[in-house]
């Protein structure tokens, strides 16, 4: 069986981790891509094995399969048990220098580490089928996949909560700018990702390709904060209402609004809007609500006569003076 390594197509290590990974792949396919090597035979297959190896390495899952049993991992019917008895057969027999030729039964075994695969409508090991004949089989002779790449897309606060369509650039594999749109759901959240199928590297032997998965990133939004679908918004608001109570102009996502400020309201405090939130994306009928978290106000400059009726105030407050007392002399 003629083994693929796919670190050296790479020209990385075997501990190279996915950025090392990511960025090998990304110059090799710019250097070999065929529309920067037209006619040039040689530069085309280069490709097909650079997309090949990353396909593989660039996909966890994959990659832990081949580290552990090599490409026989990704043949159609692979068996994993049967997989270790034929390397142990293999072992026992290295000392000796058998001969393929003389393996007896181990078409039957080869048979199970490839469950179900066939070549044109037989089974591949079967009787008169030398291992020399199987060695020329290869599921990589059929169409392939290309790898999944992923990207990052920064939207504003607003986007995020109404969604959006965005058409932005990036680069393809090969360093040529591309431009694509993307929809993005109304209600997405932060570090959510977007598929947008067959964008990602090309496939081979007239495979499809790949998809590309970009990563939503939301813009900060001063004052404003996002909890799932509620939202916090700060507003400033005077002490004398604090105090007092009465009105006061709040913004929302959906336009402004007059919020009701009830007397005595603290700085910290809360106060619910319902239905003012955003929308759910996963239950568009579902909308949260907007929390806005008060915060006082305090004059920078007064007047003289607004600082002697503060004073005044200020008097009234302290601990034994009721507010509104009467004078003893009073009538």
């Amino acid at each position: 069986m003629t083994e693929k390594d796919y670190y050296a197509v790479l020209g990385i290590k075997r501990t190279a981790d996915d950025k090392e990974i990511k960025r090998a792949f990304r110059t090799l396919a710019k250097k070999y891509h065929p529309d920067t090597n037209q006619g040039d035979g040689a530069a085309e297959q280069r490709f097909k094995e650079i997309n090949e190896a990353y396909d593989i390495l660039g996909d966890p899952k994959k990659r832990k399969l081949y580290d552990q049993y090599g490409t026989a991992a990704f043949q159609e019917g692979f068996d994993p048990q049967a997989y270790e008895e034929w390397k142990k057969w293999q072992g026992s027999q290295s000392a000796g220098a058998a001969s393929f030729h003389d393996m007896g039964d181990m078409g039957d075994l080869f048979s199970q580490l490839f469950r179900g695969a066939k070549r044109g409508g037989a089974d591949p090991f079967s009787s008169g089928d030398s291992f020399h004949s199987w060695q020329g089989f290869s599921g990589f002779h059929e169409k392939m996949r290309g790898s999944d790449l992923t990207s990052d897309i920064t939207i504003s606060f607003e986007e995020a909560a109404f969604g959006c369509d965005r058409t932005f650039s990036l680069s393809d594999p090969s360093g040529r700018q591309v431009s694509l749109q993307v929809h993005i759901p109304a209600g997405i959240e932060e570090g959510k990702k977007v598929r947008l199928k067959e964008k990602g590297a090309p496939g081979m032997n007239g495979g499809k390709a790949g998809d590309l998965l970009l990563t939503v990133h939301i813009a900060k939004k001063a004052g404003w904060e996002r909890k799932g679908c509620d939202v916090y918004v700060t507003a400033s608001i005077p002490f004398t209402t604090a105090a007092l109570g009465g009105e006061a102009i709040v913004e929302t996502l959906h336009g402004n609004v007059s919020c009701r400020i009830p007397a005595g309201t603290q700085s910290g405090s809360k106060i619910r809007l319902r239905g003012k939130g955003t929308v759910s994306m996963r239950n568009p009928g579902h909308t949260g609500d907007e929390y806005v978290v008060v915060q006082i106000q305090v004059p920078r400059s007064l007047t003289e006569q607004q600082k002697k009726k503060l004073q005044e105030f200020a008097d009234l407050s302290r601990p034994g003076t009721g507010e509104g007392r009467r004078s003893p002399h009073a009538a």
